[in-house]
């Protein structure tokens, strides 16, 4: 995305050999053998604070560890004469790093030029069973973007070992309680960077980013009936997109950004419809019994999932694009909701009622392979997939007021997104902001 290049000023290769590049870690398999990656202190050229460094090292090693693919070795726990060194080693000395029982060493150094306004961040990465250098990379930036120049580089580390770059840079918006009223925030994955877009305080719910995550629509009751808007990420530029008489809410954008599947109730009852990316002519899909809700489209485009209680209770239905061939995937439970489909295509992700609390499950799009992801106690709702298909955002109130919650696609390891009092729901995930 250009708006995100212009916040770095340079980014410069420094040695990479396509020739004897490989993976390291296959994240297609089915069992994830996590790489142990050691990572020693970084360096502060010439006149940096030391406080900088120390920054960068909290951030990426929070990423790596997020990621799941790595298992950090942090400096404190080298030995002794380890923990002394610092910056990027020679390749002539890699036989030295031997006793911290990585198998990747990575390395780097932080300059602050300019006055303290320019960041410069260079890593290598190294094996250390080959004993050799795998890549090097130089950042440079603003100073007050370095939490996004780190999440790039710790990007730029998982693609250079997995063969598929991270999600660091992506954001998540959702709704927060935290003013007394339902908002809009956005932060980054790690929880970092909240920002709150909107402040109308009215009822702001079930926000969607645009294609090019340069807006995200919700919907208000700025005007006291449900209408959709858009507004761009520091909040400004409102626009009421969708405006029907009754619900005009859950959008969700095709795969090319030319229509968006939303829920209207101005038919005395909500139906799934199709409207042109600009809100115009719209087109009714779903003509059941019941109410239709929640379309999520598949990444080919081909096909929508939808929630419908066409059955008795709600369940979660798919359907082409067209709104034809509809068939029913989910049979277990009485009361399923809120599909989300995987950027992979393998899988739709849903909430689900079991014995009074609300549950995350997965399953195929044919109805096979049900898989519950969450089992804690306390409701856990509304899940959203990251770009890359490897991990779903949720609401949950397992610790008390409801938070977001951040799992791998496979229900492991969840962690909550901000560190606040409480009161987070609806979370979306972007796209990655480096296409």
């Amino acid at each position: 995305m250009k708006r995100l290049f212009s916040l770095f000023l340079f980014t410069f290769l420094i040695f990479s050999s396509a020739a004897e590049a490989r993976v390291y870690l296959d994240v297609n398999a089915p069992t994830l053998v996590q790489i142990p990656i050691v990572l020693p202190s970084w360096k502060a050229v010439d006149k940096t604070p030391p406080s900088l460094p120390a920054k960068v090292y909290e951030i990426l090693e929070n990423d790596l560890a997020f990621s799941g693919f790595f298992r950090v070795i942090n400096f404190n726990s080298l030995p002794a004469h380890l923990q002394k060194k610092e910056g990027i080693p020679s390749t002539l000395y890699l036989q030295e790093w031997m006793p911290a029982n990585g198998e990747i060493l990575l390395a780097g150094e932080i300059t602050l030029e300019s006055e303290g306004l320019n960041l410069k961040l260079k890593f290598h990465l190294f094996d250390l069973i080959e004993q050799k250098h795998l890549v090097g990379k130089q950042y440079e930036g603003p100073v007050q973007n370095l939490r996004t120049i780190v999440h790039r580089m710790a990007d730029e580390v998982i693609l250079q070992l997995t063969g598929e770059r991270g999600v660091n840079t992506t954001k998540i918006a959702y709704v927060s309680l935290q003013s007394g009223n339902k908002e809009i925030s956005v932060s980054d994955i790690d929880g970092a960077n909240i920002k709150q877009v909107t402040r109308n305080q009215s009822i702001n719910v079930s926000p969607a980013w645009t294609p090019d995550g340069k807006k995200i629509a919700f919907t208000s009751y700025l005007k006291r009936n449900p209408d959709l808007y858009l507004t761009d990420l520091d909040g400004k530029n409102l626009t009421r997109f969708l405006s029907f008489p009754g619900l005009n809410t859950s959008p969700s954008w095709s795969p090319d950004g030319k229509q968006i599947a939303v829920m209207l109730g101005k038919d005395g009852k909500s139906e799934i419809y199709l409207v042109d990316a600009g809100g115009g002519n719209p087109r009714r899909l779903t003509h059941g019994h019941g109410n239709e809700a929640s379309p999520t489209w598949s990444p080919d485009g081909k096909w929508i999932a939808f929630v419908s209680d066409r059955s008795g209770s709600p369940q979660i239905y798919v359907m082409s694009a067209e709104g034809s061939e509809v068939r029913r995937i989910t049979f277990e439970g009485n009361y399923n909701t809120q599909p989300s489909w995987s950027p992979k295509g393998d899988r739709i992700a849903f909430n689900g009622r079991v014995g009074g609390r609300y549950t995350i499950f997965t399953i195929q799009p044919d109805g096979a392979g049900l898989q519950r992801l969450t089992s804690a106690a306390g409701d856990n709702e509304n899940p959203a997939w990251s770009p890359d298909g490897r991990y779903i955002a949720f609401s949950s109130t397992r610790t008390g007021s409801p938070k977001i919650f951040i799992t791998h696609a496979n229900g492991f390891a969840p962690r909550p997104l901000t560190q606040g009092k409480g009161g987070e729901l609806s979370p979306a995930w972007s796209r990655r902001f480096d296409q």
